[in-house]
């Protein structure tokens, strides 16, 4: 059964991503802002997650929505446990304030789902020219704070098992102290619905908890990502206990 509902939970975004991706390019052309495309983009991935519901079981419940800033001005690093594509869907759905992802260019060939993200205002980098990359993230990260856009990224770099701890990189933290902004750190157990590069999903809850924003002023990039680290870290084992 959990086969069959991947299975049409995968057409259904097959299907609808096309739509969308007009939706957002039309947007984009028409009114020139990234920020009304933002809001179409927004709507499809509240849509998957929804589907995601709906189709599959899989289901979302979030704590510490209080600890984000209410100050629209304020821009925000969020830092986020990465270990599904589940979590790159519900971040823009549920937060207040548009996102900004940072990400690797060869999303952007990925027909439909590239030209989309390709169309906002995000960060697209290439791993392969590190000291360029970290330049580009931080000049466009800077420039995207100042306006109020929350920048997401995982830490870890990369999806991780359940259970598994990553490599937690300092570049997000660099960021954040660069521009003066807050980091918040985010633990979410999607795994245990949606695990890492698996086709077929179980139904299930995951859990997201949000923390206290962490000030960057005066702070050393990697302590502060060890701050970091410690907090998603053991909320991860208080939310998931049976993986740890």
């Amino acid at each position: 059964m959990s086969l069959i509902r991947s299975v049409l939970h995968m057409l259904w975004m097959a299907v609808t991503v096309i739509p969308y991706t007009f939706g957002v390019l039309l947007t984009k052309w028409i009114s020139g802002s990234s920020d009304k495309a933002y809001c179409v983009a927004r709507a499809w991935l509240k849509l998957s997650v929804d589907s995601a519901r709906v189709i599959m079981g899989v289901r979302y419940r979030v704590q510490g929505m209080e600890n984000l800033p209410a100050d629209g001005s304020q821009g925000v690093v969020l830092l986020v446990k990465h270990q599904s594509t589940y979590e790159t869907f519900l971040m823009p759905a549920i937060m207040p304030r548009p996102l900004a992802y940072v990400f690797k260019k060869e999303l952007l060939k990925v027909p439909f789902f590239g030209w989309s993200i390709g169309a906002l205002d995000m960060i697209h980098i290439d791993r392969a020219q590190r000291s360029r990359a970290f330049h580009k993230v931080v000049e466009q990260g800077k420039r995207l704070l100042d306006q109020g856009i929350w920048v997401i990224m995982f830490p870890e770099g990369t999806r991780v098992n359940r259970g598994e701890v990553g490599e937690y990189k300092t570049g997000a933290t660099r960021l954040a102290i660069m521009a003066g902004a807050p980091v918040v750190p985010i633990a979410v157990t999607s795994a245990k619905c949606w695990p890492r590069k698996a086709f077929v999903k179980k139904p299930g809850m995951v859990d997201v908890s949000i923390g206290k924003p962490i000030s960057s002023a005066g702070r050393k990039h990697d302590e502060l990502m060890a701050e970091v680290e410690s907090w998603i870290e053991a909320e991860m084992q208080r939310l998931d206990p049976e993986a740890y």
